[in-house]
C-alpha cells in the first residue's frame, strides 16, 4: 500500500476540470488580494517545513497527561518560531493572529494550545487596559515569554454575568498592597487556558473594596507561580479543570486565592485608579472594562470562518468521491454530491463562510474606530459595538456549530472517524458557543439595546446605523407589499426584526400595567426577546454579506462574478426559507412567494453544483491544516482510511494481552 501512486481521484480532477472560473481569482479575493495570498503561503511553508506538526503516534491516542505535554512542546516551538519571523520580518502581530485565530495554529496545534490565552487575552488586556507606565514593565516582558499569562474572569459560580463574580481585592493602604481572597468555593476561577500548568502570572478580574466600599469588578496582574521552579506561590490554589469533549491541549485550569497580596500597582489603572491612601478614582464608563471580551468576540467571528471552510472543503470533497446508491437502475452509483439533499446540507455552509467573512471584516473596521473613538474619550458609539459583537458572537458561533455537524453527518460513518477531523472541528466550534458570553446571556445583552433603541425611535430621537431600520419601518405588515427579490428578502428581515423588537416592548409594557417589575416583565418575554436579537442579527448579515458582496463583484472577471451572486442569493433565499414563519407573521409574503422561493433555492443548488469543488478549493486550505482523511487535495479517501487504521497502536501487534489475560480464560469458562 505505500508504494501506491497518489494519483488524484478521477471523480475528483472531473470535478476541477468544469469548474467555470479561475479558482485563484477567489482565493485571492479572499485573502485581500494576490500578494496577501503569496504572503500567507510563505508563511505555510516556513512553518510547516519545521515538521512541529508532524506526530509519530497521532495525538487521539495518547492520554490526557501526554496530549498537554505534546501541546507545550509544540507551542513553545511553533511561537519560538513566530517570534524569529516577527524579528526577521518586523511585521507585527500578523504572524501571531494567523497562527491563533487562521488555519496555521490549528494544522500543529489541533485540539488547542496552551499559550492561546497568554497572546489572545493577557496581551491585549494590557495593551487595552495598562497604564503606559504598566504597559513599558510588562507588555515587553510578556511579548518575549520571560512570563507566560493568561485571564482569570470566569469562576465556578459565575460566568457571563461577571457583576456576580466572587473574588475579592480588598486594598490595604498600610502595605500599599491588595489582599486576594476566594471567600467560597464558587468564587473559584474556573475554565481559564494555560491556567492549570503553564501560565505563571494571570490578569485576574475581582471585586474591588478600598475603604470599606465595594467598586464592582476591576483587573490585576497576579504571579502564579515561582518564575524559575514554576511551583504555585503560597496562597495560590491552582490546578485542571479535567478532560472535555474538545481542546484538551488547552489546559484549562482552576484558581483560588488566600490572602494573596500584590502590590496596588499590579492593578491595571488606565481607566480605574486607586491612589496610596486608597482614595478610589472612578472610570469615564465602567464598559471600559469590557474590552478585551469585545475584542475576543469579534476575533471569534472571523474564526468560526476558518472552522466552517475547513468542515465544508471536507465534505464536499469526500461527496464528490463517495459514490452510494442507484436509483436509476443499470446505471453507476452517482456521486452523493449529485443528490440534491446533500448540496442543500453543503453549499449554505459554502455561502456561510463568505457571508461570515464579509460581517467579520466589517465588524473588525468598526471595532478599530471604536477603540480609536474610545481613545479619544469618545464613548457614544461602544454600546452598539458590544450589542453587535455579542449578537455576532452568538449567532455565528451557532451556526458554525450546526454547520460543522451537518458536514459530519453529509460524510455518513466516515464522518464519525477521529481521522475526518469533523469530530474534532465539531468540539472546537461547539466550545465556542460558551466561551466569551454563553449564547442565550449574550442574545439578551443584545436585547437590552435594541428595546432602548426601540423605546428611542419611538420617541423620535435618531438612532445609530445598525437599529435605523427600526424607525424606517412602516406600520402594517402589507406596507410595503412583499416583493420576491433579494432586495424584498432583505427589507422583509427587517420588518421581522423591528416587528419582534416591537412586540417585545408592547409585551413588557403590558405585564408591567398588569402588576410585574420590570426585571420579572423582562424574564417573562425573554424568549421573545432572544428571537428578536436573532433576527436583528440576521438581517444585518443578510445585508452585509449583499452589500459587501456587491462591491467585491464590481472588481471580479465575468467568470467569477456570477458565481459570487448565486452564493449570496442562496444564502438569502434560504435563510428565507428557515424564516418562512417569521415572514409570514410580519410581511405579506404569500404561499405562492414561498413556492417561488423554494424553486429559486432548488435552482441555484443546481448552479453552484458544477463549481462546489471549485469553490472549496478557493479556500485554499493545506492538507496537513485539513488534517481530514477524508478531505485531502488528492481525494484517495479509502487508501488514507486504512493508513490511518494502521497508525492504532491497537494493530502494532496481531495479538492484544488482553486475550490471554481475559478473553481466553472467559471463552474457556474458567473465570
Amino acid at each position: 500500500m505505500k508504494n501506491t501512486p497518489k494519483k488524484v481521484n478521477a471523480d475528483l480532477q472531473r470535478e476541477r476540470d468544469q469548474c467555470t472560473f479561475n479558482t485563484q481569482e477567489l482565493t485571492h479575493l479572499i485573502d485581500g488580494g494576490e500578494e496577501k495570498t503569496q504572503e500567507r503561503k510563505k508563511r505555510e511553508e516556513v512553518v510547516l517545513n519545521e515538521g512541529i506538526h508532524l506526530e509519530e503516534v497521532p495525538s487521539e491516542y495518547l492520554s490526557h497527561k501526554e496530549k498537554y505535554e505534546l501541546a507545550v512542546k509544540k507551542a513553545c516551538k511553533l511561537f519560538k518560531l513566530i517570534r524569529r519571523l516577527q524579528e526577521e520580518e518586523n511585521t507585527g502581530m500578523e504572524n501571531y493572529r494567523e497562527v491563533l485565530g487562521g488555519y496555521l495554529g490549528s494544522a500543529i496545534l489541533n485540539d488547542g494550545s496552551p499559550l492561546t490565552l497568554h497572546y489572545v487575552m493577557f496581551i491585549p488586556t494590557l495593551m487595552g487596559q495598562a497604564t503606559v507606565e504598566q504597559q513599558a514593565y510588562w507588555i515587553g516582558r510578556a511579548f518575549t515569554c520571560s512570563i507566560i499569562g493568561t485571564y482569570a474572569q470566569t469562576e465556578l459560580g459565575h460566568g457571563t454575568f461577571i457583576r456576580g463574580l466572587e473574588t475579592t481585592a480588598t486594598y490595604d493602604p498600610n502595605t500599599k498592597e491588595f489582599v486576594l481572597n476566594s471567600p467560597t468555593l464558587t468564587s473559584y476561577k474556573w475554565w481559564p487556558g494555560g491556567l492549570a500548568h503553564t501560565a505563571n502570572y494571570s490578569v485576574v478580574v475581582a471585586q474591588l473594596y478600598t475603604k470599606g466600599k465595594c467598586h464592582g469588578i476591576h483587573p490585576f496582574i497576579v504571579q502564579l507561580r515561582d518564575e524559575e521552579t514554576h511551583m504555585p506561590l503560597p496562597g495560590v490554589k491552582v490546578g485542571e479543570i479535567g478532560a472535555k469533549l474538545g481542546m484538551n491541549g488547552t489546559n484549562n485550569g482552576f484558581l483560588g486565592f488566600e490572602n494573596v497580596r500584590i502590590p496596588r500597582e499590579h492593578m491595571l489603572m488606565k481607566n480605574s485608579k486607586v491612589l496610596e491612601d486608597g482614595t478610589y478614582v472612578n472610570s469615564p464608563s465602567s464598559k471600559l472594562t469590557y474590552g478585551t471580551m469585545m475584542f475576543v468576540r469579534v476575533v471569534l467571528v472571523n474564526d468560526m470562518c476558518n472552522y466552517m471552510a475547513k468542515a465544508v472543503t471536507i465534505a464536499t470533497r469526500y461527496s464528490a468521491v463517495r459514490r452510494q446508491s442507484q436509483p436509476k437502475p443499470n446505471e453507476p452509483e452517482p456521486q452523493i454530491l449529485d443528490y440534491l439533499t446533500q448540496q442543500h446540507k453543503l453549499f449554505i455552509g459554502i455561502a456561510s463562510v463568505h457571508a461570515f467573512r464579509s460581517s467579520a471584516t466589517w465588524l473588525w473596521e468598526m471595532y478599530n474606530n471604536v477603540t480609536a473613538e474610545l481613545d479619544a474619550g469618545e464613548l457614544d458609539r461602544l454600546p452598539e459595538l458590544h450589542a453587535l459583537s455579542c449578537c455576532l458572537k452568538a449567532v455565528s458561533t451557532a451556526d458554525a456549530a450546526e454547520c460543522v455537524e451537518r458536514c459530519r453527518l453529509a460524510c455518513g460513518g466516515h464522518g464519525y472517524m477521529l481521522s475526518s477531523n469533523l469530530p474534532l472541528t465539531y468540539g472546537l466550534v461547539t466550545a465556542a458557543c460558551t466561551y466569551e458570553g454563553e449564547n442565550t446571556v449574550l442574545l439578551l445583552q443584545t436585547a437590552r439595546f435594541l428595546v432602548k433603541a426601540h423605546q428611542q425611535a419611538a420617541g423620535g430621537h435618531s438612532l445609530t446605523p445598525t437599529v435605523s431600520y427600526i424607525a424606517a419601518v412602516g406600520a402594517g405588515r402589507r406596507s410595503p407589499p412583499w416583493e420576491n427579490t433579494i432586495e424584498g428578502i432583505l427589507t422583509g428581515f427587517q420588518r421581522v426584526a423591528a416587528g419582534k423588537i416591537a412586540l417585545c416592548v408592547a409585551n413588557i409594557e403590558k405585564r408591567q400595567k398588569n402588576g410585574l417589575p420590570y426585571e420579572d416583565a423582562w424574564n417573562m418575554t425573554s424568549v421573545q426577546l432572544t428571537s428578536a436579537s436573532e433576527a436583528h442579527c440576521r438581517a444585518i448579515l443578510l445585508q452585509t454579506y449583499y452589500k459587501e458582496t456587491e462591491k467585491v463583484s464590481a472588481r471580479a472577471s465575468p467568470a467569477l462574478r456570477p458565481v459570487l451572486l448565486q452564493l449570496v442569493d442562496l444564502y438569502i433565499v434560504y435563510w428565507a426559507l428557515q424564516r418562512v414563519g417569521d415572514l409570514l407573521r410580519y410581511t405579506s409574503i404569500s404561499e405562492r412567494d414561498i413556492e417561488q422561493l423554494q424553486t429559486w433555492y432548488e435552482d441555484l443548488l443546481q448552479k453552484i453544483r458544477p463549481n462546489a469543488v471549485g469553490l472549496v478549493d478557493a479556500f485554499d486550505i493545506r492538507d496537513e491544516i485539513l488534517h481530514s482523511t477524508l478531505g485531502a487535495y488528492d481525494g484517495r479517501v479509502y487508501e488514507r482510511l486504512m493508513e490511518e487504521a494502521l497508525k492504532s497502536p491497537l494493530n502494532a501487534e496481531p495479538v492484544n494481552q488482553s486475550f490471554h489475560q481475559h478473553l481466553k480464560p472467559f471463552m474457556q469458562g474458567k473465570l
